[in-house]
């Protein structure tokens, strides 16, 4: 799968424990090192400006997408490929969809959480067949993928949907599984058959 734009949710916090702010400056790095423009929420604290400075420093392309409501709070990153400010949350998450050949997830909180489920939602519904991961850096997602592994146990997702998310603990192996990726056929996620 060609990949020359990636999403990347992550906290606009850094959290406490410095392996993240790595985790964020390693991705930013690597995907600068192999050509892959990021697209993100604009913010320049956190782990949103680490990776978009990581990113930058190593001549990438970063493009930030950020609410007016936002941009002094989060501190609208000056820096940038490009900034585009947009009023709503919902206009941001669409154009940096539309922006986008894939997304992922670094190390967040609750709106990198929210913004992960919708995109992963739109994968299972046939909204798009990008690809869809996780850095699961020092294990921070471990409870939540066992909590995924048991909404499939318990029929509230489907394995074929739960497969779609690809997961890694490290960078570079986190984007070549999904630049692997191919998009499973998409069964009705209520009944039977296909789209």
């Amino acid at each position: 799968m060609l990949i020359q734009r990636l999403a990347v949710f992550c906290g606009s916090s850094a959290g406490e424990r410095p392996v993240y702010a790595e985790a964020a400056q390693a991705m930013g790095r690597t995907l600068a090192e192999r050509g892959i423009g990021i697209v993100f929420g604009g913010g320049s604290v956190g782990l949103m400006g680490v990776v978009a400075d990581a990113a930058l420093e190593a001549g990438g392309e970063v493009i930030g997408v950020i609410p007016h409501a936002l941009a002094a709070r989060e501190v609208d990153h000056r820096g940038l490929t490009e900034l585009h400010k947009v009023d709503t949350m919902h206009e941001r998450k669409a154009l940096m969809a539309e922006l986008s050949d894939g997304f992922i997830a670094l190390p967040g909180g609750l709106g990198t959480m929210e913004e992960l489920f919708e995109v992963w939602t739109w994968a299972q519904l046939g909204i798009h067949r990008k690809p869809v991961g996780l850095l699961n850096a020092a294990g921070f997602y471990d409870d939540l993928l066992q909590f995924l592994n048991r909404a499939v146990v318990e029929g509230f997702v489907r394995g074929t949907h739960r497969e779609m998310l690809v997961v890694a603990e490290e960078s570079a192996l986190l984007l070549e599984k999904m630049a692997a990726y191919d998009p499973p056929a998409v069964p009705r996620w209520l009944g039977t058959g296909e789209w």
